[in-house]
């Protein structure tokens, strides 16, 4: 049994169908607050905070193997403006569900990091030996979970992977379930709320940096892929029983512009462009080199900018009950 918290919000549910495809059982612990419970298709749902002091209830009632974490929040820019709260429940809350981990003996743990804890890279793409140097809270919140994991592991009988993910987008091409935040933050969703007429403009914050459109480069990695690396991660940790870390991304890198491009090409619709200020704690370019998860796990992203675009649209357009 594999337990699988936030497992009712977006990277989450849809790890969570992967893994049930895949023919493992799975308990999802998410306290809904950013989930919603009709995102649980698959295994049991346990309403629960992973800073609960009654965590240890959910260890008692299963028979837990490993878990998969991706309890956090995402927000960089709600990070700056409240980075007590991503202290709290990105890092003190798992320092919580890890104390019970090591209470029940349960070893293998894959955490959902983050590119932010490189922030402004000196060397693109990035490697995993990059420094780690977050600068904003987001980022700095999840690489104190990093470092936790190290000392966790370094008392021995416990195990880790953390995958470093870099610009999470695309949904389900089944449709049963998809990215919806609330408030949304991710670029190909507000920029399809503007294709679809809910938004009046998309907003490009700052076209001052130094790439070659002036916008800020990301590389952006398919929902599927990213739950196929999470499946591959806890196979080699059941495996090899060896800590690691691996960054997930395509290692190509769009710039916003080429992203509105690209959504404007996949909908068939127009729509307002308006350029604001930069936000604080963006960095101009952040793009994996993922190369070591493919050579050591044979991880390979299976879907380009397009099919992640596609199966966002079509997401959207359910959602919103366009025809």
């Amino acid at each position: 049994m594999i337990l699988v918290t936030g497992g009712a919000g977006y990277i989450g549910s849809h790890t969570n169908k992967a893994l049930h495809n895949a023919g493992y059982d799975t308990v999802v612990l998410d306290n809904l607050s950013k989930g919603y419970e009709n995102f649980v298709k698959w295994g049991t749902l346990e309403n629960y905070d992973i800073g609960s002091s009654d965590l240890n209830e959910v260890f008692e009632k299963y028979d837990i193997d490993g878990v998969i974490h991706f309890a956090g929040f995402i927000s960089v820019a709600e990070s700056v403006e409240m980075p007590q709260k991503y202290l709290k429940n990105n890092y003190k809350n798992t320092i919580n569900l890890l104390k019970v981990m090591r209470d029940y003996n349960v070893d293998k743990f894959i955490f959902s990091s983050t590119a932010a804890v490189y922030g402004n890279p000196k060397k693109v793409p990035i490697t995993e030996d990059s420094e780690l140097k977050p600068i904003n809270p987001y980022g700095h919140s999840k690489w104190l979970v990093e470092r936790a994991l190290e000392r966790e592991a370094a008392k021995g009988d416990f195990n880790y992977v953390a995958l470093r993910y870099f610009n999470a987008s695309g949904c389900d091409f089944d449709g049963q379930i998809g990215e919806f935040h609330d408030p949304e933050t991710h670029l190909i969703p507000l920029i399809l709320d503007a294709a679809i007429g809910k938004r009046d403009c998309i907003y490009i914050y700052g076209d001052d940096y130094d790439t070659p459109d002036g916008t800020c480069i990301r590389d952006y990695i398919h929902v599927n892929d990213l739950a196929d690396a999470h499946i591959k991660a806890y196979e080699y940790l059941c495996s090899e029983k060896e800590s690691n870390v691996f960054n997930l991304g395509n290692g190509q890198g769009f710039s916003v512009r080429e992203v509105i491009e690209m959504c404007k090409k996949v909908t068939g619709r127009d729509f307002e462009v308006k350029v604001d200020e930069r936000r604080e704690g963006d960095p101009a370019r952040l793009i994996a080199d993922s190369s070591k998860i493919q050579n050591k796990l044979g991880w390979t992203p299976q879907y380009d900018l397009e099919k992640i675009v596609e199966s966002a649209w079509m997401w959207h357009q359910k959602i919103n009950e366009i025809r």
